[in-house]
């Protein structure tokens, strides 16, 4: 069975994720790991010129982590499983950086002071695409590198087509794939996910009463206890075809072992749903 980690402490993320980057390439570069993390957490802990620490309440500093966790999960099950074409160190590093920026679309600069990073629910894929070009631009990688990285962000879109995503290779876009299935099922899977669905509805609120963007605000909710209730039906009609259809079916890989062993996400799942289910027949 995969090993607890507190995906509240970065130190232990970023010491499961060096371990799973270890198993596929012993001979991999480790420093891009914590200098990855080193990027993250300055990022979202506010110490980075010219922006704010995140401060939106569901897509928190923990958020980032258990999306990250779950993809070097991901990859390492895949990679073990010699599932072609095998991945590359390059393409390893490329998909950590991905998943540590994907939400960078919500953070304010130092001078936007309204509001919370919520507002930018709307935009915040297009907002973490370029924030992706000035952090990695500044960095030093490639335009090839860049693209690779904004890529694999805007698999993360709710309603992206991922047939115009311009991918460079095979091992990209599986890459991205792997992405899009880890932010999904890193959330649903966390033991808090139920408790923190309120604090979801008021980003969603916030957005929605947010006019400065081009994009045009819908209200998704009544209320907390209305997403409470159609989180079941997201998970049915939304997520669990997403990540069979588009997404290829990759939550396999996280089947310890492989191909038959338990699913730990997924079973975390089923018990925040089976939660979901109570909670909503008690309001009846």
């Amino acid at each position: 069975m995969l090993s607890v980690v507190d995906t509240s402490d970065i130190t232990a993320v970023q010491c499961e994720v060096n371990s799973a980057f270890a198993s596929v390439f012993p001979q991999g570069d480790s420093s891009f790991i914590a200098r990855s993390f080193g990027w993250y957490e300055q990022l979202f802990r506010g110490k980075y010129p010219g922006y704010q620490a995140i401060d939106a309440r569901y897509h928190d500093f923990e958020h980032t982590l258990q999306g990250t966790l779950c993809l070097a999960r991901l990859l390492r099950g895949r990679h073990f499983a010699g599932i072609q074409p095998l991945l590359t160190p390059r393409i390893f590093e490329l998909g950590l950086l991905a998943i540590l920026m994907h939400d960078t679309g919500y953070l304010k600069r130092s001078d936007d002071l309204k509001g919370t990073g919520a507002k930018y629910t709307l935009t915040h894929v297009r907002r973490s695409v370029e924030f992706a070009q000035i952090l990695l631009s500044e960095k030093g990688f490639s335009a090839e590198d860049i693209q690779a990285v904004q890529n694999m962000i805007r698999c993360t879109g709710v309603n992206v087509n991922l047939n115009t995503i311009p991918f460079a290779s095979e091992c990209e876009k599986v890459t991205g794939f792997a992405l899009g299935t880890s932010d999904l099922l890193g959330q649903m899977a966390a033991a808090d996910y139920v408790d923190k669905l309120p604090a979801l509805y008021l980003e969603f609120k916030e957005a929605s009463e947010f006019k400065e963007t081009d994009v045009t605000p819908t209200v998704m909710f009544l209320n907390a206890d209305d997403l409470i209730r159609k989180t079941p039906g997201f998970w049915k009609g939304y997520v669990w075809p997403k990540m069979n259809q588009d997404f290829g079916g990759l939550y396999q890989f996280l089947a310890d072992p492989y191909p038959d062993g338990p699913n730990a996400y997924l079973h975390a799942i089923e018990v925040n749903l089976a939660r979901l289910s109570r909670l909503s027949a008690t309001e009846k």
